[in-house]
């Protein structure tokens, strides 16, 4: 089993950042690639980028989702503190979410469905 609990989130306005933790513990083996999602109130959850806990590689929500993170969000981690981060600058109202993060074992990727091992969320709200 893999505990996820995440931190960090708030109200910030437009403009302004964030950085989100997530917490890890557990079976290190199920924890191949670890990811940070969202959910919007009446919306799907959505990926927004992942990272390969061994080699560092990071994946970001394909191009075809629009450019919502681009060059805003960026995916990190210490696996010293088996800790997840999200750093998230320029924030837009419409980044207000519920923010997840998870684990997978396998194959790394940000479609949810991948992941087997979910934090109880975060929510983050921005003020324009």
């Amino acid at each position: 089993q893999v505990q996820l609990v995440e931190s960090g989130g708030g109200s910030v306005q437009a403009g302004g950042s964030l950085r989100l933790s997530c917490a890890a513990s557990g079976y290190t083996y199920s924890r191949d690639c670890m990811g940070w999602f969202r959910q919007a109130p009446g919306k799907e959850r959505e990926g927004i980028a992942s990272i390969v806990t061994d080699s560092g590689d990071t994946y970001y929500t394909d191009a075809s989702y629009g450019d919502f993170v681009k060059g805003r969000f960026t995916i990190s981690q210490d696996n010293a503190k088996n800790t997840l981060y999200l750093k998230m600058n320029s924030l837009k109202p419409e980044d207000s979410a519920m923010y997840y993060c998870a684990a997978a074992s396998g194959r790394c990727g940000t479609n949810p469905s991948q992941f087997e091992y979910w934090g109880q969320g975060i929510l983050v709200t921005v003020s324009s």
